[in-house]
């Protein structure tokens, strides 16, 4: 590659890096003029959605989690669909199902099945109160945010392209709930917690939510405008460094792996799998590009690093008796998992 060409791509990178910048951008303050606060809630959503994986938002209600999961939808100008989890919701209110219907008189006699879709047909899903429906009906997820694709009576169907699934969870009540099980909390790329607003900002709020009603506003981007970000944050480098540390985190987070920690051993069942080291790199790319960087920092990955792996550290009956949740391990591996040399 000769001088001429190198420069064409560096200019390339940074008019890319720069478009990013100006539609993402627009596409936070939009968000923000609809849920007020919650900035990191955003980014780690918007993370989730630019790099095409699933969210689990903890709160407890009246955080805006709805709000904000449909703002995010019209933002990107995507279909969405909203599933009321409960204990008597069933596969197929979820996936569709085949219904027996009669022909037209005077075409052709008889009847035939015919699949009638359902609400998991959409660009972006909210599953509200996830931990509500019966293992089985959450399991009727489980396909579709593996493969993209739901499979009724035999016949396979496939789901839209971007396809994501927000679920929700109450961490305040969980009497006549269901824990989900760890082959799906492996499925989302993070889990997010939105903590209450502080006292100013709760006036805010009440001011700004009882003024008149909300308005989600014009979208913000067309399918191929996001596409097109999403295969950007795909293509960002990562350096070496980066791809060793997030590896080495998720290493010390399995018990009876050489790299585990002492308290891993002690109050850890499984430790995070090779999908947590992938998502960390992946919301790391993310994460450096809504900072305006053109690769990821071994930062990046610090940062989140709780949201992608509190999930996916399952604590044994000792920690549970102990009181030590997942949050905690968390916290000691980034504390004394070394760093790379240069930190970077």
């Amino acid at each position: 590659m000769d001088a001429a060409e190198g420069g064409r791509d560096v200019e390339m990178a940074r008019s890319a890096l720069e478009l990013f910048r100006e539609r993402v951008g627009a596409l936070r303050a939009k968000l923000h003029t609809v849920v007020l606060g919650q900035d990191e809630t955003i980014d780690l959503l918007l993370t989730c959605a630019l790099t095409d994986s699933h969210a689990l938002v903890v709160g407890v209600p009246g955080l805006a989690k709805t709000l904000l999961v449909k703002a995010l939808a019209n933002a990107f100008n995507w279909r969405f669909n909203r599933i009321q989890f409960t204990p008597d919701l069933m596969p197929s209110d979820i996936t569709g199902y085949e219904l027996l219907q009669a022909r037209e008189e005077g075409v052709s006699r008889g009847a035939s099945m015919v699949f009638r879709r359902g609400p998991v047909f959409a660009n972006l899903v909210l599953a509200d109160e996830i931990n509500r429906a019966a293992p089985k009906t959450q399991s009727a997820l489980l396909e579709a945010m593996a493969e993209r694709h739901v499979t009724v009576s035999g016949a396979t169907y496939t789901l839209d392209d971007p396809f994501l699934v927000v679920a929700t969870q109450n961490p305040i009540e969980q009497e006549g709930t269901y824990p989900l099980p760890e082959a799906q909390l492996d499925r989302f790329m993070m889990e997010i917690h939105m903590p209450y607003p502080p006292a100013a900002l709760e006036e805010e709020i009440v001011v700004h939510t009882t003024s008149g009603r909300l308005s989600l506003g014009q979208p913000s981007m067309d399918s191929k405008e996001f596409l097109d970000l999403r295969d950007l944050v795909l293509a960002v480098p990562v350096p070496r460094s980066v791809v060793s540390y997030a590896v080495a985190l998720c290493g010390g987070s399995r018990p009876g792996d050489a790299r585990a920690l002492p308290e891993v051993t002690r109050y850890v069942e499984w430790g995070a799998g090779p999908r947590g080291s992938q998502n960390l790199v992946l919301a790391s790319k993310a994460r450096a590009l809504l900072n305006g960087r053109p690769a990821p920092i071994v930062d990046d990955v610090r940062r989140v690093a709780m949201p992608v792996l509190r999930h996916r550290i399952i604590p044994n009956y000792q920690a549970i008796g102990e009181g030590v949740r997942s949050s905690r391990i968390v916290e000691m591996l980034l504390e004394r998992v070394p760093l790379p040399g240069d930190g970077r």
